[in-house]
């Protein structure tokens, strides 16, 4: 397999910042932002918080919002509805656009079908009256689980950089509501436990339908139907954290028939102790190399986290997982937390961190320990991306990086921009592997099914070049996840099993909806490294959650 190379190009201004950013289609991403004084306006002149980017014309266009949306998670559901939860509680403020406290938020997008944005559907649907969530919730995270539904947990009920008893939501909920849990919550043992740092607790859905989470430095598997933790697993190693403010970062990797056995990394952060005081911290506090990694079944367990190092400090980093399963870990710094200015020695920059991390670091998900994460082929941006920014793979395979807001304040009294170490982001880049900068033969997928049920076999015509045929081929099912805060919430890739005759690539769907949660996904077809630009495709039967269970059973070995 060869190893590409990737470069950035700058290509238009967002006109908000995207620190929420969703791969909708081919042609558009979803942004939101929060309420203020942003350069993309709504008809009636009012700033806009959300908006829509045009792929094909690198442009933004503005979407009228209610609730403020800022530091909101989200997901698809299994209809192809787009839901965004929780968000900033804060009221309006003159001149920064007219928005309602977000906290109880529920906004649906979608499903939108034309190409440029404006068809039924392409609009931001808000009822706070009748619809919102039990609690509020700043900094909650959701993932869609087995049913097509969310499972949203935590979060917090007002700004704050570290959580706490008083204003804590140690508890989930979900969207829909369950039947018989119609305006209630569970309590969680679990985040009460990870406090104060269990904000946006990275959580992903395993095989098995349970839910692994991950707060501070503790992880646990809850079984989602009996309300129940069912294991604690061992606490990150030598005293790393990862949840905010220490902000280090974990990613699902691929899942791979026939077993699907999930392996998650965490990495970053910092081992600073969660007793540490604001005062105490500084900008200049160097975030942690540590890249742990462990496989949820029972002898992965026993096992325990297995340790690695990043060739550099990492904090407020994201992953991108890539069509072959090797994960892209971008933006952040080497020092610092996240947060906006509250650290000791913040008032010198603006900003709770120092020292830009501008050059991507690439982790081989499938090569022994010692030799999964290197630097080699990785460009440098010119652009700092620390607190706020936001980074997407996209249709065509390639990802788009935006964002980057790490001062309250764009602008100063003057309405000029401030004059701060590392001022807000509107500029967008596009990072891309070799054979999309050169035009370089690649898979094409001519002809896909646009819906498959579970465990159901499909036909993908699909022209693969001379030059791979040679190489292994896969076939990529993939959710890109709601992109916020270094958290790709609901990020997933599952291999599919395929078989290729002549031109025609029969794949079959994941076995049910534990493996992949019924709902949109993209196909990429990928050949000796190199994929081709993604195909959407609705796994299951496309109704509204929650759904019954669908498939066929399997063998599980995740916990």
């Amino acid at each position: 397999m060869a190893q590409n190379t990737w470069s950035f190009v700058q290509q238009g201004n967002s006109g908000i910042i995207p620190l929420e950013l969703i791969t909708l289609s081919p042609t558009l991403a979803l942004m939101y932002d929060r309420p203020y004084v942003n350069p993309l306006k709504l008809p009636d002149g009012e700033p806009a918080w959300a908006g829509l980017w045009h792929f094909d014309t690198n442009t933004a266009t503005p979407l009228r919002t209610i609730t403020n949306t800022f530091c909101a998670s989200g997901g698809f559901i299994s209809n192809g509805t787009h839901v965004a939860v929780g968000g900033q509680p804060l009221d309006a403020i003159p001149g920064w656009g007219n928005a309602t406290d977000g906290t109880m938020g529920i906004r649906l997008f979608g499903p939108c079908t034309s190409a440029d944005g404006t068809g039924p559907g392409c609009t931001v649907f808000e009822d706070p009256a009748t619809l919102h969530l039990v609690v509020t919730r700043w900094y909650p995270t959701a993932v869609r689980i087995t049913d097509g539904s969310l499972f949203i947990m935590g979060g917090s009920d007002i700004l704050t950089t570290f959580n706490a008893p008083d204003i804590a939501q140690n508890n989930y909920e979900f969207f829909p509501p369950r039947a018989g849990e119609e305006g209630t919550v569970r309590a969680s043992k679990f985040l009460e436990d990870t406090l104060p740092a269990n904000l946006f607790p990275r959580s992903m859905m395993l095989p098995s339908g349970h839910i692994f989470m991950i707060a501070n430095n503790q992880s646990v598997i809850y079984d989602i139907e009996t309300n129940t933790e069912l294991m604690r697993l061992p606490e990150l190693p030598n005293g790393v954290r990862i949840g905010v403010p220490f902000d280090g970062f974990a990613q699902l990797l691929p899942l791979s028939p026939p077993l699907y056995e999930p392996t998650v990394i965490a990495c970053g952060g910092s081992n600073k102790p969660d007793t540490i005081t604001l005062e105490e911290m500084s900008v200049n506090d160097v975030a942690s190399t540590q890249c742990q990694r462990i496989t949820l079944t029972a002898a992965g367990v026993a096992a325990g986290w297995e340790i690695d190092h990043l060739p550099e400090p990492r904090v407020m980093a994201e992953t991108v997982i890539l069509p072959s399963g090797d994960v892209y870990i971008l933006n952040g710094a080497h020092s610092g937390y996240s947060g906006y200015p509250s650290v000791g020695d913040s008032g010198a920059t603006g900003t709770n961190a120092a020292n830009p991390a501008t050059q991507g670091i690439m982790y081989k998900s499938t090569l022994p320990l010692g030799q999964r994460i290197t630097q080699s082929g990785i460009p440098t941006s010119p652009i700092p991306r620390m607190y706020h920014s936001a980074a997407t793979l996209t249709a065509k395979g390639n990802i788009m990086v935006a964002a980057s807001n790490p001062h309250p304040f764009v602008l100063d009294a003057d309405n000029n921009p401030n004059n701060l170490s590392f001022p807000s982001e509107y500029r967008v880049e596009y990072l891309s592997p070799d054979f999309i900068t050169n035009n370089s033969p690649r898979p094409v997928i001519s002809k896909s099914p646009t819906q498959l049920a579970f465990n159901a076999q499909g036909s993908i015509t699909v022209t693969i070049p001379t030059s791979l045929a040679a190489g292994e081929l896969q076939v990529s099912l993939m959710d890109m996840g709601f992109v916020t805060h270094g958290w790709h919430a609901g990020s997933r890739l599952v291999f599919l099993e395929h078989t290729l005759s002549g031109s025609t690539l029969t794949i079959t769907a994941p076995p049910n909806g534990n493996i992949y949660p019924p709902g949109p996904a993209w196909i990429y077809v990928v050949a000796d490294g190199v994929w081709s630009e993604g195909v959407q495709i609705m796994i299951g039967d496309g109704g509204n959650p929650p759904r019954p269970a669908q498939g066929v059973p399997f063998t599980i070995t995740s916990l």
